[in-house]
């Protein structure tokens, strides 16, 4: 189906995808239809709406969802994956259900069988969650001041939300906005607040270099109601072993391997097509200049390694999600850390590397291709790779295990 030929209605049928197998068919075709006009999106900063109905209409949305709640139940692998070939369609894209996909591993490890039940249902008709997680202000980028009150007006069924939030990649675009609260002993919950509710106020004041679609600006909460049903232990998903940490982070993994695969074939592609020789070089084609061969090995294999660790912090991730003890979730967060800290080196290794081996023309804005450095250089700020590497060290010369959070 082509984005022009959708329907109106926006309530149209969602796909209901079965397995893995069949995620990944949906997903390389939604990739190549994403990959089109990524790049005028891109410069225009057109917003993705269009493209967004049809990518959760696809089911790729719900993929996650476990199969004792109708959904597929994909592996970690296959859900890198799924992230990693949109992202190399279309860097923003393949961001913004990050945070969905992080707010159903809340749900699922914390989540009450009924709240589970209703949730899920939604995602698999088609509903998008979104984020307000971070804060601006803060001592540190994990503190978080939007407070959770009990509504006094509704006999213990209801609370109140005040603050706000910044980096709400996805809030623009969802029908629910999972958002971290603090209540008055100081727990942190997830709140699951509809889109519409009064006194919710999403703000497309987003203004980075890069990823410049995702809609990660601010969203304000004016005394917002919220039904207890909707909120959902969040804290004690980090003082326990869980997954949700390395399901985030594996995501952003993915983003990154994505992106660094645009590049690398974009780069492939000017330069057989469009790059000029050296006049130093004494070739007739740029393919053939030793100096450019031996720049394309070296981001080849990065890259390769790359997209391996991608595959192999999954398969650790699905072992911690099927026995989470303390023991599979600091391996599996290890191997993720990995993965993170490789994707964010080789993303922005190749998309800079891209200029110096396609040359000048390369930079032309109608190419487009400075897109993936930018998209690159801004995601991987989302938690600085320099403590990877300290965590990872830490893990294998002193034994000790990452922290619990969703930045290991």
């Amino acid at each position: 189906m082509s984005l022009q030929s959708l329907p109106r209605d926006t309530q149209a049928a969602v796909a209901i995808i079965k397995d893995d197998t069949q995620a990944l068919q949906i997903a390389h075709a939604q990739a190549e239809i994403f990959k089109e006009q990524s790049a005028i999106r891109d410069r225009e900063r057109r917003m993705p709406h269009l493209e967004l109905e049809q990518f959760s209409r696809s089911g790729l949305w719900g993929i996650s969802v476990p199969k004792a709640f109708g959904g597929a139940g994909v592996s970690s692998v296959t859900l890198a994956e799924v992230i990693r070939l949109i992202s190399a369609a279309d860097g923003s894209l393949g961001q913004i259900p990050q945070n969905h996909f992080y707010a159903l591993e809340v749900l699922r490890v914390n989540g009450s069988p009924e709240q589970q039940k209703r949730l899920y249902a939604e995602v698999l008709a088609g509903q998008r969650f979104g984020n307000a997680l971070a804060e601006l202000g803060t001592k540190t980028a994990h503190d978080r001041t939007t407070r959770l009150s009990p509504d006094l007006n509704s006999e213990g069924k209801g609370w109140r939300i005040n603050g706000r939030k910044f980096y709400a990649t996805g809030a623009l675009y969802a029908q629910r906005i999972p958002t971290s609260v603090i209540d008055d002993v100081g727990i942190q919950r997830l709140a699951f607040v509809p889109a519409d509710a009064a006194g919710l106020n999403v703000i497309d004041d987003w203004s980075g270099f890069g990823q410049r679609t995702t809609g990660s600006g601010s969203v304000v909460f004016d005394n917002v109601f919220v039904s207890v049903e909707d909120v959902v232990p969040f804290q004690t998903a980090f003082e326990r072993p869980t997954t949700v940490g390395p399901l985030a982070q594996i995501l952003h993994a993915a983003i990154d391997t994505g992106i660094a695969r645009a590049a690398y074939e974009d780069a492939l592609h000017f330069v057989r097509t469009r790059t000029r020789p050296w006049i130093d070089s004494g070739i007739e084609k740029a393919v053939d200049d030793p100096l450019t061969l031996h720049s394309f090995g070296k981001l080849g294999i990065r890259l390769h390694a790359a997209e391996a660790l991608l595959e192999r912090a999954g398969d650790y991730l699905d072992r911690a999600q099927a026995q989470s003890t303390a023991e599979n979730v600091a391996q599996a967060s290890i191997a993720v850390a990995e993965a993170r800290a490789i994707s964010t080196e080789i993303s922005l290794a190749a998309s800079s590397t891209l200029f110096e081996l396609a040359g000048s023309q390369a930079t032309l804005a109608e190419h487009g291709l400075d897109r993936h450095w930018r998209n690159a250089r801004v995601h991987t700020l989302h938690d600085p790779v320099r403590w990877k590497h300290h965590a990872i060290g830490n893990f294998y010369l002193n034994e000790v295990n990452p922290p619990r959070r969703g930045t290991i």
